[in-house]
């Protein structure tokens, strides 16, 4: 049997792990700027920078979110395929 799916069709929870992705990369930036200065022995940047950081954090859950929600859609979909099988 063929998969009938596109290249660019989008499952449930893509766009959760998209934007999971970014604002991990976006903690991870702000993690690199916070942590440079205490290895040059600057001064240090104000405390909201530490908690940019923790946005590697949200961004881990958020794709996490996406992920599980990917895999329930696809136990819905095996399940519907089985039942349709199973009635024949």
């Amino acid at each position: 049997m063929r998969d009938k799916t596109q290249a660019n069709s989008t499952e449930p929870g893509d766009r959760l792990i998209r934007a999971g992705a970014i604002v991990f990369f976006v903690g991870a930036v702000a993690t690199l700027v916070t942590v440079a200065p205490l290895l040059l022995h600057t001064t240090p940047f104000p405390t909201y920078m530490f908690g940019l950081s923790m946005l590697m954090g949200v961004g881990f859950l958020i794709a996490a979110a996406g992920v599980l929600r990917s895999v329930a859609a696809g136990r819905r979909q095996a399940r519907a395929i089985q039942a349709r099988t199973a009635s024949r």
